[in-house]
C-alpha cells in the first residue's frame, strides 16, 4: 500500500459490477472537443491566411519598388561601366547567403547592357524600329492580347528592357 492506503497493484474494485458511463454524456463530450478543435483550427487557419496575405502583398509592393528603382538607375547615364568590387568581408557578414546572389545577377545585368549598347549602335546604322525588334515583340504582342500594360513593363524591367519604348 501507499502512503494514502491505496493498494498499489489495483484498486481491488470488480469492474464487472460497477455501472456503465453513460453514453449520451460521452458523446457530449465528444461532441464539444470536436466543436472546439473545429473552432480553433479555424481561426488559426484564417490567422495564418491574413498573414499571408499581408505578406504577399508587402513582397509585391518591395518586387514594385525594386523595379522602379531599378530603372531609375539605368536611366541614369554613365553607370554602365560602373563595377561592383565586394570584398570577403562584406559576403560573411551578409546572412542567408543572399549576397552571392546579388553578385550571379549582377554580371548578367552588365551583359545585357552591354549587348544593349552594342545593339544601339548597330540601330542607329540600320535604323531598327521597336516593332522590327525580336526582343520588344513578344511584348508588343501582349498589349495586343490585352495584358495589363504595367505587369508587362514589370516584366520588361526585370528583363533589363526599356519599357517606354512599349509606347
Amino acid at each position: 500500500m501507499d502512503e494514502d492506503g491505496l493498494p498499489l497493484m489495483g484498486s481491488g474494485i470488480d469492474l464487472t459490477k460497477v455501472p456503465a458511463i453513460q453514453q449520451k454524456r460521452t458523446v457530449a463530450f465528444l461532441n464539444q472537443f470536436v466543436v472546439h478543435t473545429v473552432q480553433f483550427l479555424n481561426r488559426f487557419s484564417t490567422v495564418c491566411e491574413e498573414k499571408l496575405a499581408d505578406l504577399s502583398l508587402r513582397i509585391q509592393q518591395i518586387e514594385t519598388t525594386l523595379n522602379i528603382l531599378d530603372a531609375k538607375l539605368s536611366s541614369i547615364p554613365g553607370l554602365d561601366d560602373v563595377t561592383v568590387e565586394v570584398s570577403p568581408l562584406n559576403v560573411t557578414s551578409v546572412t542567408n547567403g543572399a549576397h552571392p546572389e546579388a553578385t550571379s545577377e549582377q554580371p548578367q545585368q552588365n551583359s545585357t547592357q552591354d549587348s544593349g549598347l552594342q545593339e544601339s549602335e548597330v540601330s542607329a546604322e540600320n535604323i531598327l524600329t521597336v516593332a522590327k525588334d525580336p526582343r520588344y515583340a513578344r511584348y508588343l504582342k501582349m498589349v495586343q492580347v490585352g495584358v495589363p500594360v504595367m505587369a508587362i513593363r514589370n516584366k520588361m524591367i526585370s528583363e533589363g528592357l526599356d519599357p517606354d519604348l512599349l509606347e
